[in-house]
């Protein structure tokens, strides 16, 4: 199972999920026109978003943000 995930949710909304549920991140990066892509730091944290954001998963191509990764303030 991919550690990465797409969600329709702004960067915020995600690292503040992930900060309450304990999911530790090792990258987040906005996508283009909106949506965060997300990487888990482990296959069990990336289940627990699936399943919280399981209405806002990105099926299918996305447009990653030029800039660069910006780390994950939920890292541990």
């Amino acid at each position: 199972m991919s550690r990465a995930l797409n969600l329709e949710a702004t960067e915020a909304e995600v690292s503040a999920v992930c900060l309450s549920m304990g999911v530790a991140t090792t990258a987040m990066e906005g996508l283009i026109p909106s949506g965060t892509r997300v990487v888990c730091r482990n296959s069990e944290g990336a289940m627990v978003l699936r399943k919280k954001f399981k209405t806002k998963l990105i099926e299918g191509p996305i447009t990653r943000s030029p800039r660069s990764v910006t780390p994950s303030s939920a890292m541990r």
